[in-house]
């Protein structure tokens, strides 16, 4: 039972890394790895808290894609949850189950594999069978949990996943055999062989969050730079075809593409790039890049450089907010470098257009955005 604990603690730490890896920024994928991760810590240590982990965690996650609205009280209620579970393991299940069944109408696959795990949750934490048996079951649910959630967000963002996954996946592979197994070949403790794993696994999956905090400290004046050279690198794999014929995906890839507007290396893995010439990764994400641009300004009326009329508030919605950067909700961005029309624009935002209300604009604005593009392939 060795090998089999080793390769499913293994496939679970690979897998929660790499959800972590993808985007830090996402809510669902934090969720949804440090449930894999604590799955792949139970199965080393298997102990019920431990177990409790992934339960609570894809609790979060399958929240996330079902009832957002309800994720900041679950924020609230996990460590309560967690620190009960210590005294009773079984508590955990609750609000798992809880969340599979509202998960029911909007994303029954994940209820599905909820109700799977659950079950295997449920015989390991009340001792109804050998943990030889429930323990590999739990991997099985975990790692089909991981890649829904990876398929999910891959869709979300209109990128291509199993090629990035399966390189992830082989070059992880690969070098934890290569380690692991020297361990094993000089008769180290078990312990040493997962953690020898652990971090084989770590160092691949992580090499550019790695790489960018070294160049940070090595190399300052370059390291933007070098992070968006890799950041390409990484994102060609991500990249899938693009199909002009339906007209509302090319509209929702065109707003994550506007979402993107400030980073090249996100740009090359977006499929409008088919609409660029032929030239390097991130000169063709340039020319996307100009392309947008020049849709938006085509929204921009014709009376003076800024104003609030119901004429200006696509142009404003996209024109301040991705290409001048400007976040007028967040209380962490503070801009020393806005000129006297930023300063107007913000202000407006800050007092006269809810967020909501902006959100809304933004998706209208795309949808004339992805309309002159399509006139542009139209005509060429």
């Amino acid at each position: 039972m060795f090998g089999l604990s080793l390769l499913v603690s293994g496939l679970a730490w690979w897998l929660g890394l790499y959800l972590l890896a993808r985007d830090p920024r996402k809510p669902l994928l934090w969720w949804a790895g440090v449930g894999m991760i604590g799955y792949s810590a139970a199965v080393v240590v298997p102990h019920s808290v431990l177990i409790g982990v992934p339960a609570l965690a894809w609790t979060g996650a399958v929240l996330l894609l079902s009832r957002p609205e309800l994720i900041k009280w679950w924020a609230v209620a996990v460590v309560p949850f967690f620190v009960a579970s210590v005294w009773v393991p079984w508590i955990v299940l609750i609000p798992l189950a809880v969340s599979t069944v509202l998960a029911i109408r909007k994303r029954a696959y994940f209820s599905l594999v909820g109700v799977m795990f659950g079950l295997s949750a449920g015989a390991f934490l009340l001792g109804l069978l050998p943990d030889a048996i429930t323990l590999p079951s739990l991997g099985f649910d975990v790692v089909v949990f991981g890649i829904l959630v990876a398929v999910t967000d891959a869709v979300e963002e209109g990128e291509a996943i199993r090629a990035d996954m399966l390189r992830s996946l082989v070059i992880s592979g690969f070098t934890a055999v290569l380690f692991g197994s020297q361990v094993i070949f000089f008769g180290g403790p078990v312990l040493l062989v997962f953690t020898t794993v652990a971090a084989a696994i770590a160092v691949q999956v992580l090499a550019n969050p790695l790489a960018a905090v070294v160049d940070r400290l090595a190399v300052p004046g370059v390291a933007a730079e070098r992070a968006e050279l890799r950041e390409a690198a990484e994102s060609l794999p991500k990249r899938r075809p693009l199909v002009t014929e339906d007209e509302a995906e090319f509209a929702r890839l065109t707003r994550k593409a506007l979402s993107h507007y400030g980073d090249l290396g996100k740009l090359v893995a977006s499929p409008l790039i088919a609409l660029t010439d032929d030239a390097p990764p991130l000169d063709r994400a340039a020319q996307l890049k100009g392309m947008l641009l020049t849709s938006i300004q085509r929204l921009k009326p014709a009376d003076g450089d800024f104003g609030t009329s119901d004429e200006w508030r696509y142009y404003n919605a996209l024109y301040f907010y991705y290409v001048k950067g400007i976040r007028p909700y967040s209380v962490r961005t503070k801009r020393e470098d806005l000129d006297a029309e930023d300063r107007r624009a913000l202000q407006w935002f800050v007092t006269q257009v809810p967020e909501r209300t902006l959100h809304n604009w933004q998706n209208a604005a795309a949808r004339l955005v992805a309309v002159d593009l399509m006139a542009g392939v139209g005509s060429a």
